[in-house]
């Protein structure tokens, strides 16, 4: 029997690249992908073994450097991104982590924003600091602050956008360009507006992470990461350290966010369009001081949104009047909506950041990022919309 010539996803649209895209098939020629959980594997010789470890001859090692599954995972996740190479990891944070220390050395220094994660601003502000690598914070939005904090020490600057919780947009090919002009790269943290509504890498960024536990797997059942970026990035910056300390992804984990994948582009339309229809919903309702969504004109960098993304996303930020108390009366008054500090989730969820996600932070810092009191962010899942707005509205009642 003849093999058929393996199919060139990259030719093909998204919607058949998350389905076929990176799939590697047995002897077996099973259609969905294989699991294989194991720790190392069997060489035929001393000599192949030699061979393979030198890398001289094709294959796996050991499941701590590489296994099929997970390798399945990297190469549909590159494709997805258009990305020439991917590096998964054992979480989000650890994709994150280890993108910027690969970057670095004692003596470098960060230019980050500092609308970011609580995680993420641990990592720059707190943790790189401790290995001699300096950081400075800057408005993210503020591209004279970015240019500012440019030293000739600067290796890495970093970003997310939409920030994380108040959707703040930033510029990525404006701070990719002074990145460039200082000899620096840029790192986007892009799992907000996951693969599919922006290409950082095609906006001028050098590197892209997600925390794969997010939409990619989108059903709340596993914790993944993924570091996506040229070859010549992933093998100089990347690999061996994670070969060498260990963050690995499970053969499991992989296996479930590749079939998290194969629905990403339906969950994603169907959560966005919800997203947008609540935030019209909730805007101007009483008790409401402001919704932030990226699709709609009074969000502050509506224009730049729409010219680097190609929707809002599947976040709103609900910024209520009442401070902690009306948020958490509003919160607790949910039927269907649940409180989880997840998100990407088929199911909604809503979190309070000062409280949560960015409670380790000042009060001043919070503040500084325009986090406030009355601030909750909201993931919109797969729910029915006409179900979600009553139950938004039951929280609106209960601020009385």
């Amino acid at each position: 029997m003849t093999e058929k010539t393996p199919l060139d996803t990259s030719k093909l649209r998204t919607a058949t690249r998350v389905v076929h895209g990176g799939t590697l098939r047995s002897q077996f020629g099973e259609t969905s992908e294989a699991l294989f959980l194991t720790q190392g594997y069997v060489y035929e010789s001393m000599e192949a073994a030699e061979a393979r470890f030198k890398g001289e001859a094709p294959g796996f090692l050991y499941s701590r450097f590489s296994n099929p599954t997970i390798a399945m995972f990297e190469r549909r996740m590159a494709e997805l991104e258009g990305a020439e190479s991917a590096r998964a990891t054992g979480s989000g944070m650890s994709a994150v982590t280890f993108a910027i220390m690969g970057q670095v050395k004692a003596g470098d220094h960060i230019v980050a924003a500092k609308a970011m994660f609580g995680s993420c601003r641990y990592v720059v502000e707190e943790m790189m600091p401790r290995f001699g690598v300096s950081c400075t914070l800057v408005d993210g939005t503020d591209l004279a602050q970015w240019q500012a904090a440019m030293q000739p020490n600067t290796k890495v600057l970093f970003l997310e956008s939409p920030t994380n919780p108040q959707l703040d947009i930033i510029d990525i090919a404006a701070v990719a360009k002074i990145a460039h002009a200082g000899g620096a790269a840029l790192t986007v943290d892009n799992v907000f507006a996951t693969p599919l509504l922006q290409s950082p890498l095609e906006l001028g960024a050098d590197c892209v992470v997600y925390s794969a536990t997010k939409h990619i797997d989108g059903q709340g059942r596993c914790l993944g990461g993924v570091i996506l970026a040229s070859e010549a990035f992933i093998q100089e910056k990347v690999h061996n350290l994670l070969r060498q300390t260990g963050p690995a992804l499970s053969p499991f984990n992989a296996w479930v966010l590749l079939k998290g994948l194969e629905t990403l582009p339906i969950r994603v339309a169907q959560q966005m369009a919800s997203a947008a229809t609540i935030a019209d919903h909730l805007a101007g309702k009483p008790g409401v001081a402001r919704i932030l969504y990226p699709s709609r004109k009074d969000h502050p960098q509506h224009e730049l949104a729409m010219r680097q993304m190609s929707g809002g996303g599947t976040l709103v930020a609900i910024d209520l009047a009442g401070g902690k108390d009306g948020a958490f009366r509003f919160a607790n008054a949910l039927k269907i909506i649940k409180i989880s500090n997840n998100l990407g989730d088929a199911k909604s969820l809503i979190t309070h950041p000062a409280t949560t996600t960015h409670q380790r932070m000042a009060p001043e810092a919070r503040a500084d990022m325009g986090i406030g009191e009355g601030l909750l962010r909201l993931s919109v899942g797969l729910e029915d919309v006409a179900d979600l707005m009553d139950d938004l509205d039951r929280g609106l009642s209960a601020l009385g």
